[in-house]
């Protein structure tokens, strides 16, 4: 039975309701909460994007029992990895052995405000691939030096390491990514129900294998609402920018780059691939892909912070007894 999780979105809702909502679905019963990590919001109709981690540790006190994860961080850019790994393992002790830290090898939209410009794709997988390097040697609590292709660290040692560890799981989405991160990583993240990633993962050599030791992690927006056509036109307002595909999105610098590249996406187009309205089982069967897919773990973001409270309230638990039940 797959497990389900509830997003904080972070470009939608500012961070004293983004606590508030991550207690209410631990109260109604939701397996995972996962969060964002934005610099900007992809659209200024979202209008939010507060800091992930000090959300996260607020989170981690409002909580007892929900696990919690990034989805996900990019510790290349705009984060140093062995500030990434500080801050993991902090919040892994607040968290009391409840996260697990979900990277990414990024996007524009994100990191180019550092000024660092934006590399090829092959270079950020690089960078990623190291940066995993550097945050499990430091999760070690182990005093580290490195010099790497990309980063350097001097002298360097976590003090407050969690006697857990901290899980990594990594965003992947084509064959490349997987035979790379596959054995740096301990779970798969991915946005699309595509059964041969796992696949591809369970068959590299050192990978932990999804089911057994290794979890894959999916994600769906959704947008329930009573009525289906403001639910559309919702959806069309906030999450059009999912219409691009990851491919174009990554590269997107800023809101008005994505308010231009999905100008002529229409309401409909939206829905065709976002389940809208007050229809629980047409939501359950898009989030069902996931599960036959063989993801362990699948995600809901309800858009639209208008929509937060009524949906925790009135369908949330009404899903969850749907999925579980089939």
């Amino acid at each position: 039975m797959s497990r389900f999780g509830y997003t904080l979105m972070t470009e939608q809702s500012g961070p004293k309701q983004l606590v508030e909502y991550a207690a209410r679905a631990e109260q109604v019963g939701f397996d995972l909460l996962v969060s964002s990590d934005h610099y900007s919001p992809w659209l200024t109709s979202q209008g939010h994007a507060p800091y992930a981690w000090t959300v996260l540790g607020a989170v981690a006190q409002a909580t007892s029992d929900v696990e919690l994860m990034t989805y996900v961080t990019c510790p290349t850019m705009r984060y140093h990895p062995a500030v990434v790994a500080q801050k993991a393992a902090t919040l892994q002790i607040l968290a009391d052995g409840r996260f697990t830290l979900g990277l990414g090898s990024g996007e524009n939209l994100n990191e180019h405000v550092v000024g660092e410009g934006w590399p090829a794709v092959q270079t950020r997988q690089g960078m990623l691939a190291e940066a995993i390097e550097v945050i499990r040697r430091l999760h070690t609590g182990d005093l580290v030096d490195f010099a790497g292709e990309f980063f350097q660290v001097d002298s360097a040692r976590i003090w407050d390491v969690p006697e857990q560890g901290v899980d990594i799981g990594v965003a992947v989405s084509g064959d490349r990514s997987v035979e790379t991160f596959a054995p740096l990583a301990d779970h798969l993240v991915a946005v699309e129900p595509k059964a041969e990633l796992i696949s591809t993962w369970n068959g590299v050599p050192g990978a932990k294998r999804i089911g057994a030791e290794g979890r894959a992690v999916g994600q769906i927006p959704i947008c329930w609402g009573p009525d289906e056509a403001e639910a559309r036109e919702l959806a069309h307002d906030q999450f059009r920018w999912f219409a691009g595909g990851w491919s174009v999105n990554a590269d997107l610098p800023t809101p008005a780059g994505f308010a231009g590249a999905t100008q002529f996406v229409r309401p409909e187009d939206v829905a065709d691939n976002i389940p809208c309205g007050p229809d629980l089982d047409k939501i359950a069967e898009a989030v069902s892909a996931f599960s036959e897919a063989g993801f362990t773990d699948v995600a809901l973001v309800q858009i639209g912070d208008s929509t937060q409270e009524a949906f925790l309230s009135e369908a949330a638990g009404p899903l969850l007894e749907i999925l579980r039940s089939s």
